[in-house]
This record gives structure tokens, C-alpha cells and sequence, in this order.
């Protein structure tokens, strides 16, 4: 054996492939260990044989005799030629080919060698992905709503049929472009960018995002925006879905429905003030000894006409804001009960919540009969102050309604309804579902504080806090 064919046995035991040298007749002349250990042969019984009568004639396969016969005689090498078939002794594989002649000296027929790598695997993983992935579009093509799935940098890898259609667009126009290349730009919108940006890294899906624009083809349309990540167990690859809904005509609805309650509550408001002007007019012709009893129901009507007047003005109509609230109540006690020439003065400090319409009723007429308590008896002289302050605390509200008049002998807020006749207060705290506090005995005046365990809603409208 030549130093030549020593020095190239030598790569052949070094590389990691399965490799055999065929001479000019396809006879092995020798093959490397990952060969024998592929193919669970020996190298008696493979060197000095045709390939063809390898084993049991497993390599006598219609697409390798191609290869060497018809192929290699034409060309200088063979890159990436696929043989598929049932091995004996290994069973079904695929084998990717890579040969190439191999010239000594002057001998222009050499030798062959054949590079012969199995693929099996990932030609299975890739035929598994293939076919979970057209399960995968099967899916979303099923569901109604408009969907697409998205890849780590934001392109669209696929579009259900649903967004096709919606949008006028077809697959090639989407796949592989980002969503906020579509149409004229319209899901260009920073504050979903930023959302989309976090879903993939950080695991956060996006919940409810509304997006209201004129799209091509649709007119002005709301879409309801949601995305979750979604893996394949086993890859390490991320992709994202993401669905579009359209609200437009729930939106509308709630729109309409919203006009109308601003409407109604409107009306309901003009009628309250005309019984409060009804009830004004009275009062100055009845004995002086009924007065204060006039005013005192035309001070707790207000305080239901100002519920209304805000709810008519409203944007949202599902709350009430209480320091708007508590400064109409303010504006109407002041109006009926003390009047320009009183001394009294009424201040608001709350913070801005807002509560569910439902309880803000009662929640006005108490705050009406606590400040209407102040006015009648704090202040013997006609002088005062009375301040009106809301504070959220824990998943509830404080309501605290302090004077700085004469105050009461008995500290014991609890016993003010009985003290001052104030009925009313205990009816509305009970009402509520509140609790009466004890008050700081060493202040001066008379403050109440009462815990409410309201529905207190955030301000940008979103779900509830506490029931």
C-alpha cells in the first residue's frame, strides 16, 4: 500500500460520516468505522465486494445505481443526492449521498468516494412538523374570528381565511410582512406594538386591545386585538397568535345604549328640578315653622337631581365620579339650605373615584342628611365650616362629614342618628352595607366617619375593585 492510500486511510477513520472508496468497477476498497458501526457490517465481509452485493444485497438500490452509473461517469462530484430504503439490518432510513471521483496520477478512472450521512431523524421531525403544521392551519382556518400567527421578529408566517377575506388581501400579500405593514398602516399603533413586543420574551398575552380606524374596503371599524405564544413541545421556537374580533356593532350598541341612558337621565333630572322648584315656591307661603322641613326634602331631591345631571353628562354612564358628585350636593345644600347670607360654608375634598350608579343614590342623600344635620345644629350663631371628604381604603371608601360648630356632649357617633334626629343616616349607612366609626374625641366640632364597602370602580372604567 502506497504512502497516498495510507495518508488518505487515514482521513477516512477521522471523519465522523460514514465514508467507503469504491474503485472503477464499484468494488469497496475500504470504508471507515462510522460505516461499519452504521450499518452493523464488518469489514470482512465488506471490502473486495461489489456494492452491490453488500450483505444481502441491501445497497442494490435503483437510485444509488443511478448515482453511480449514470451520474458520477459526467460529473466530478455529487452533492446532496437522498436515498431512501428499508435496510435490513437498520430498517427504513434516509441517507444523504455526497460523492466524488477521486484521480492518481495518470489514471483518469480512480476511485469513488461516497460520504454517506444519516438523516432519518430529521427528515422524520421535519415531515412531523410539517404535518402538525398543516394541522396547525387546518385549525385556523376553522375558526371564524380573523387570526394570524406571527414569527419572534413580527412577520406573518400564516393568516386564516377569516382575515383574508375581511381584509381583501391574499396570502402572499401577508406572509412573511409584519402587521403593521398592512393596509394603509392602521395596526401601526405604538401602545400595540409595545404589548406585541412583550408576549414573545416575557410570556404576557394582550387582553382586549381596541383598535377604531377606517380600514380599506370596511370603513371605520373596532377590532378587539388578543395574543397568546404558543410552542411546540420539544422546539425551542416561539410563535405568536393573534386575533382580531370585530366589535364594531357591539360597540355601536353600547354607544346607542350609552346616548340613550344620558337621555333618559337628562329628563329624569329636568322633572326632579321642577319638583324642587315646586316645592320652593311652596315653602314661601307656608308657616315658618314648616320651612326647614321644605327645604330639607328640597335639599335631598337635589341631591338625586345632580346624580342625574352627571350621569347625562357623562362619557362613560357606568359610574358616577364622586368629587363631581359631592361638590353638585355642595353647590345644592348651599343653594337651598344656607343661602348667600349664612356664614356656613360647605368644602369638598375627595379623591377622584368613581362608584357604581346603582349605590351612588343613597350614597348622596346620606351625604345630603349628614351635612344637613351640620347645618341645623352646629351652628347656633350662623357661622361654620363643614367639610365633605371621601378617601379610598383598602377596597373600600371612607366618608367623613366634619363641622367645626358646637359639637355634641356624647361623642358616641353611633347614638348621632337618635341625638339630632337624623334617621335617615342609619336607614342609608344599613342600606349600604357601611359602619359608622368611632370619631377622634378630642377634636373639636362633630366629624362621622363611616366605611362603605361600594363598588368602587377605577377610573379608566375597568373592572371592579371589590363588590
Amino acid at each position: 500500500m502506497g504512502d497516498s492510500e495510507i495518508a488518505a486511510g487515514d482521513i477516512v477513520e477521522t471523519v465522523p460520516s460514514a465514508l467507503i472508496i469504491l474503485d472503477q468497477n464499484l468494488i469497496i476498497k475500504s470504508a471507515n468505522r462510522a460505516f461499519y458501526q452504521t450499518f452493523r457490517t464488518s469489514p470482512q465481509e465488506t471490502e473486495g465486494s461489489l456494492i452491490y452485493n453488500l450483505g444481502n444485497r441491501q445497497w442494490d438500490i435503483p437510485a444509488l445505481r443511478n448515482l453511480l452509473e449514470s451520474v458520477i461517469p459526467h460529473r466530478a462530484s455529487v452533492e446532496g443526492f437522498e436515498v431512501e430504503h428499508d435496510f435490513p439490518t437498520i430498517g427504513r432510513r434516509t441517507m444523504l449521498v455526497n460523492a466524488r471521483k477521486i484521480l492518481r496520477g495518470g489514471d483518469h478512472d480512480g476511485y469513488i468516494l461516497l460520504a454517506i450521512e444519516d438523516v432519518s431523524e430529521e427528515r422524520a421531525a421535519r415531515a412531523e412538523s410539517k404535518r402538525n403544521w398543516q394541522l396547525t392551519q387546518s385549525i385556523v382556518d376553522t375558526i371564524r374570528d380573523p387570526l394570524v400567527v406571527l414569527e419572534g421578529d413580527m412577520t406573518i408566517v400564516t393568516a386564516s381565511k377569516a382575515f383574508l377575506k375581511m381584509f381583501g388581501i391574499t396570502e402572499a400579500e401577508t406572509r412573511g410582512r409584519r402587521v403593521a405593514e398592512l393596509g394603509q398602516h392602521q395596526w401601526d399603533v405604538p401602545a400595540l406594538r409595545h404589548l406585541m413586543e412583550k408576549v414573545l420574551p416575557e410570556n404576557k398575552p394582550i387582553e382586549s386591545f381596541e383598535i377604531e380606524d377606517n380600514f380599506p374596503g370596511l370603513g371605520l371599524r373596532v377590532f378587539n386585538l388578543n395574543a397568546r405564544k404558543i410552542s411546540q413541545p420539544g422546539n425551542h421556537a416561539h410563535r405568536m397568535l393573534l386575533v382580531f374580533e370585530d366589535i364594531t356593532d357591539r360597540k355601536q350598541r353600547e354607544r346607542d345604549a350609552l346616548v340613550l341612558t344620558n337621555e333618559i337621565s337628562h329628563r329624569i333630572k329636568n322633572n326632579l328640578q321642577i319638583v324642587v322648584g315646586l316645592i320652593a315656591y311652596e315653602a314661601k307661603f307656608t308657616e315658618a315653622s314648616c320651612v326647614q322641613g321644605y327645604k330639607a326634602m328640597q335639599a335631598r331631591i337635589g341631591a338625586i337631581a345632580q346624580l342625574y345631571d352627571l350621569i347625562s353628562q357623562s362619557s362613560l354612564g357606568r359610574t358616577v365620579a364622586v368629587d363631581a358628585y359631592l361638590r353638585e350636593i355642595a353647590k345644592v345644600m348651599s343653594a337651598s339650605l344656607i343661602g348667600d347670607a349664612s356664614g356656613i360654608k360647605i368644602e369638598v375634598k375627595a379623591e377622584a373615584l368613581e362608584i357604581d350608579p346603582d349605590h351612588a343614590v343613597p350614597f348622596g342623600l346620606l351625604v345630603n342628611e349628614l351635612a344637613t344635620n351640620a347645618i341645623k345644629h352646629a351652628f347656633p350663631h350662623g357661622d361654620g365650616h363643614i367639610t365633605l371628604s371621601v378617601e379610598q381604603v383598602g377596597d373600600e371608601i371612607e366618608l367623613v362629614v366634619a363641622d367645626d360648630g358646637i359639637g355634641i356632649q356624647d361623642k358616641v357617633v353611633t347614638k348621632i342618628a337618635q341625638k339630632r334626629g337624623a334617621d335617615y343616616v342609619a336607614i342609608f349607612v344599613r342600606q349600604l352595607g357601611g359602619t359608622i366609626l368611632p370619631a377622634p374625641s378630642d377634636e373639636p366640632g362633630t366629624i362621622v366617619r363611616i366605611r362603605l364597602p361600594l363598588l368602587l370602580v377605577s377610573s379608566g372604567g375597568a373592572a371592579p375593585l371589590a363588590a
